[in-house]
């Protein structure tokens, strides 16, 4: 079964002219060398896939600040949940963006998708109600064959920046429902979907507008 998982993945590969240049992260990469596949394909074999499963991982390692400061020093700053586990709460955000985009996938290629959680440093209260400010995550996708667990191409780490409402903008939204956790759910579930159709083709910098989320009304 595994070597027909590979041989789907590299035929995927070659029926594709032109491959997407991705930026990887190497550290820590899990399982590589078990796998011929996760060093050598091309990243055209993982455009034409449906995700079976996904896992989201915030390491317990990034740390958590409350502090309402402009720009707090931590890996975790989050405000629109009520005071408590911050990182289960990124989970819930990862995970409910992961089912938008994975929810109409049905390539030929069955893989679960793992997310693992760098940075997530959205807006303070301060700085949300003053002169806004980026929304700053980042986070890495490794794509797995379901059975074996082996990575099928090198881990990438995607930045997903968002820019943030401030002042008269930011309550204004907030009336209209456009908080910022529906704004960064939607956005994050555009990226991943980006990137699990063409790895690399998700936007460079910070982002203006989400689509599904008419920014333009507020």
């Amino acid at each position: 079964m595994k070597t027909v998982r590979i041989l789907v993945a590299l035929a995927l590969g070659l029926g594709v002219t032109a491959c997407a240049s991705i930026d990887t992260a190497t550290r820590n990469a899990p399982l590589e060398s078990a796998s011929a596949l996760a060093d050598d394909a091309p990243s055209a074999a993982v455009r034409s896939i449906s995700v079976q499963s996904y896992v989201v991982k915030v390491p317990r390692s990034l740390k958590v600040s409350e502090a309402n400061s402009y720009y707090p020093m931590g890996d975790i700053v989050w405000r629109e949940d009520p005071l408590g586990d911050r990182h289960q709460q990124i989970a819930a955000i990862f995970d409910e963006s992961l089912s938008r985009a994975t929810a109409d996938m049905s390539g030929a290629l069955p893989v679960t998708a793992e997310i693992v959680v760098k940075r997530f440093h959205a807006l303070t209260e301060k700085t949300r109600y003053t002169i806004g400010g980026v929304h700053s995550i980042r986070f890495e996708l490794i794509l797995r064959d379901p059975e074996t667990g082996i990575a099928i191409m090198p881990p990438r780490e995607i930045r997903a920046d968002l820019k943030g409402f401030g002042g008269s903008r930011a309550i204004e939204a907030e009336q209209k429902g456009i908080t910022q956790k529906v704004r960064i759910t939607q956005h994050l579930a555009n990226v991943i979907r980006m990137e699990l159709d063409n790895p690399g083709s998700a936007p460079k910098g910070v982002a203006q507008l989400v689509a599904g989320v008419d920014d333009n009304a507020v």
